[in-house]
């Protein structure tokens, strides 16, 4: 699992246990620097329990979480909360408050945890919004805009504290296929003018494809496989060729109107 740029996240023998169920056996894993890692794998495998982790959210078993050199499960939760605001989230149907405009959706990580001005808030949902290409959007409603413009406006929200990583959590789940690729554009171009970390979990193999640098598959608990995308195609392990064959096969139901369960 070594990479040739240094790992942000570190992410060593993590073992997670609820009463007799054991979540997490022993996860490794590197998330390297200013690249996008997408975390896949079946419903209740444990990807979101392992994000939960990384972000200081959940204490392990056993196991370390190391940010930038630093013990993440060692520390206090003081220190845990500070360390938090080096991450964004963006979350799955981007969780934006309807009674708020554009403007206070994405001003309120500042109002909660800044001293900022006024004026100078405003002036960072500008910036926020043009380096996403929605300026001049602030005074809309979160009902007023289309699939698409809400992710955005949820990443302008993720990225307002300026955080070292960004988490998207499913990022294209019940989009359209052209708003899909948006949105895999948007994560790209976000991660490359900011040169910001991107951690996705995402059932989305196409997706996963067209956006992720290294893709790291958790299996009954354990990363099973972690590399570049094309590597990963090929992967002699059985369990990654049957999740890539169910996830072939429920793109094409979808495809033809059916649903998936």
């Amino acid at each position: 699992m070594s990479t040739a740029v240094d790992p942000i996240i570190v992410v060593e023998n993590l073992r997670k246990r609820f009463g007799d169920n054991e979540v997490l056996r022993g996860v490794e894993l590197h998330i390297p620097e200013g690249k996008v890692t997408a975390i896949i794998g079946a419903s209740g495998s444990g990807k979101s329990v392992l994000v939960k982790h990384i972000i200081g959210l959940l204490h392990p078993t056993s196991g370390r979480v190391i940010f930038r050199g630093q013990d993440v499960t060692a520390m206090s939760r003081r220190e845990r909360d500070r360390i938090r605001h080096h991450f964004g989230m963006l979350f799955q149907h981007s969780a934006l408050f309807d009674s708020m405009s554009v403007e206070e959706n994405i001003a309120f990580p500042l109002v909660e945890h800044s001293r900022k001005k006024r004026k100078e808030i405003r002036a960072i949902v500008a910036e926020k919004l043009g380096l996403l290409g929605m300026a001049g959007i602030e005074r809309m409603n979160p009902s007023d805009l289309s699939g698409g413009m809400r992710k955005r406006v949820g990443l302008a929200r993720a990225i307002v504290l300026n955080p070292a990583v960004i988490i998207y959590d499913e990022p294209t789940t019940g989009l359209d296929p052209i708003t899909t690729i948006q949105v895999d554009r948007m994560i790209k171009e976000t991660q490359q003018k900011l040169n910001i970390t991107s951690v996705v979990i995402s059932h989305d193999m196409a997706s996963t494809y067209r956006i992720a640098d290294q893709v790291a598959m958790i299996h009954d608990g354990r990363i099973i496989e972690c590399c570049p995308p094309d590597e990963f195609r090929q992967s002699p392990r059985s369990e990654v060729q049957d999740f890539l064959a169910a996830s072939s096969l429920g793109g094409e139901l979808m495809g033809l109107g059916g649903e998936v369960g």
